[in-house]
């Protein structure tokens, strides 16, 4: 135990005086009230709150909004960390928000609206269809997905994920017609709340340590629409959205978030055009840059232990 304080103390000193300002920007999507054998990635609450507690103890944790403020001006603090979650969760507001309120860590929730009461992403989907698929060979030729044995629940976790990298970039219409067939065929019982219903979506954003931002309506890979229908996604997002809470919605992430591969040039000036102030990517990185506020880098949050966690951000920031 004392080697791993002197560790973490040393880590922590690295990032306080790596004399580079910066802006750390999380992102996370769910956080499971107990680990979920099917989805190992997805921090539970327990291991969310090591993490709250890792950027509380070591880093300046701000507002996105009031981080991205600072940085466009010129007077971001060294080094400052803000959290976000992309979706629309139902556990954003019943797991992860009391471990935020015992840390005191503010965060901003991206939602895509089209999703709200009943709705469910597709990789979810998909996640449930070979959770609950028969042991043994599920064979999907026929659905030109291949054949996969399902034997065990690494097995299972391997074929989710190749399957959904499979119809990732599908149309809406053609993923979920899809998965209509293949939740028949497996016979799987989809979830009808995993996602925030608007009810549960205003009483998350009635605690003061929450922001909500825009994530599309229907969560559609924009690169892969023409340019109405993206501008449409984006503008009725933030309107609907506004129309739900009756407050401005100022802040947008990209779906999926690569830029040139998930969202194109054309994509940030329709959300410029569509009176956001800032947007979030994926691209991993520091956000530093005042003329990049459209195109925010994150970082994922998939480390195992706080001292791996602590590690990849210390040495990202240093870069």
């Amino acid at each position: 135990m004392i080697g791993l304080g002197i560790a973490r103390s040393a880590i922590g000193a690295l990032a306080r005086l790596s004399g580079k300002s910066g802006l750390m920007v999380l992102i996370y999507h769910r956080v499971l009230p107990e680990p979920d054998p099917m989805l190992p990635d997805v921090p539970d609450a327990a291991m969310f709150a090591v993490q709250m507690e890792v950027i509380s103890r070591y880093f300046r944790v701000a507002p996105l909004r009031q981080a991205l403020d600072e940085l466009q001006q010129g007077r971001l603090p060294a080094p400052t960390v803000a959290v976000t979650f992309d979706d629309g969760y139902a556990d954003n507001l019943e797991v992860a928000l009391p471990v935020l309120q015992r840390f005191d860590v503010p965060a901003t929730v991206f939602v895509a609206p089209g999703f709200l009461d009943g709705g469910l992403m597709f990789n979810d989907a998909i996640t449930e269809i070979f959770r609950q698929a028969p042991a043994g060979l599920f064979d999907l030729q026929a659905f030109g997905l291949g054949s996969w044995q399902l034997d065990d629940w690494a097995g299972r976790r391997s074929a989710a994920n190749k399957v959904t990298l499979q119809i990732k970039y599908q149309t809406l219409d053609e993923r979920q017609s899809l998965i209509a067939r293949l939740a028949q065929y497996a016979g799987a019982s989809l979830p009808d709340s995993l996602m925030l219903s608007s009810e549960q979506l205003r009483q998350l954003n009635q605690s003061e340590l929450i922001d909500i931002g825009a994530h599309t309506v229907n969560h559609p890979i924009l690169a892969r629409l023409d340019d109405v229908a993206a501008e449409a996604e984006i503008r009725a997002s933030k309107a609907q959205l506004e129309h739900l809470l009756g407050e401005s919605v100022e802040l947008f992430a990209y779906p999926n978030g690569k830029p040139g591969n998930d969202y194109l040039p054309q994509h940030v000036a329709q959300v410029q055009r569509a009176g956001f102030r800032y947007a979030l990517s994926t691209s991993e990185g520091v956000a530093r840059n005042r003329n990049a506020l459209f195109e925010v880098p994150r970082l994922g949050s998939w480390d195992r232990t706080p001292m791996r966690f602590l590690a990849r951000m210390c040495l990202l920031l240093a870069r």
